[in-house]
């Protein structure tokens, strides 16, 4: 299996249990590894033939963006159904960091792996 991966995408988005984490937009930052074979498009060299890392970080940036969830553990969820079922990956892993979410602490996040539900 190869991985094509995704490192420090931000996006802002509204997330989070308190009143104001609900009025202000946070920056998410995300690292995604997505398992997939990528053997066919070395030998033909055509992005036709393998997973389209520019449309995976462009889907992706428009549903967080627009999303606002409680926790990050629905939206890494979210993100992981995104990619498998729309980009059919093998498998996924998600990095979730929700930078200065908690005082004297630099990351908190979430780290989830999912493989494919068909």
């Amino acid at each position: 299996m190869d991985i094509v991966y995704l490192n420090d995408l931000r996006v802002d988005a509204i997330i989070g249990v308190y009143d104001w984490e609900r009025r202000t937009r946070q920056t998410l930052i995300l690292d995604i590894e997505m398992g997939t074979d990528i053997k066919n498009a070395a030998q033909t060299d055509s992005i036709e033939d393998t997973l389209d890392y520019k449309a995976v970080a462009k889907r992706l940036f428009a549903y967080i963006g627009e999303s606002e969830f409680n926790l990050v553990e629905t939206l890494a969820e979210r993100v992981a159904g995104i990619i498998i079922d729309e980009f059919g990956v093998a498998w996924c892993r998600i990095k979730l960091n929700k930078k200065g979410a908690v005082r004297g602490v630099r990351d908190v996040g979430v780290i989830i792996e999912r493989g494919s539900r068909t």
